[in-house]
């Protein structure tokens, strides 16, 4: 399944914010097709190579409501992706904002709710016992 949704991004340096938009791959956690706003990377060079460079966010926004997500920016390569951690947790979170799904309903017929242990049975309420012997 090829599922890539629109997200922005954003490069924190000491006293700037860079925006630009990608697409984040829901499969794999890459991002592509970056566009920078109001920035040349070919002028001033990639963001994440500039010494004031901080960190990368993303956003993934619906109908006024938003996910923010840490990226993961190869400072070798210029690679934007998100960790399998960190792409659950996009995934479980829009479907809770976007759709009002919980995380347990997506799981649904996966391997992981299969192996998940089965709730202990509700104990029955039993009346309280007498003491034994004379007392």
């Amino acid at each position: 399944m090829d599922l890539k949704l629109p997200i922005k991004i954003h490069s924190e340096l000491t006293d700037e914010v860079i925006t630009a938009t990608g697409l984040l791959d829901l499969a794999s956690g890459e991002i592509g097709r970056i566009e920078y706003e109001d920035y040349d990377p070919k002028a001033e060079g990639q963001p994440m190579e500039r010494e004031d460079y901080e960190f990368t966010s993303g956003l993934l926004s619906h109908a006024g409501k938003d996910v923010e997500f840490s990226i993961h920016v190869d400072r070798t390569t210029g690679r934007h992706s998100v960790s399998a951690d960190e792409l659950l947790e996009i995934k479980v979170k829009a479907a809770k904002l976007f759709a009002g799904i919980e995380g347990v309903s997506l799981l649904g017929g996966s391997a992981a709710a299969q192996q998940a242990p089965a709730p202990a049975p509700a104990k029955k309420a039993t009346a309280p016992r007498k003491p034994r012997g004379g007392r």
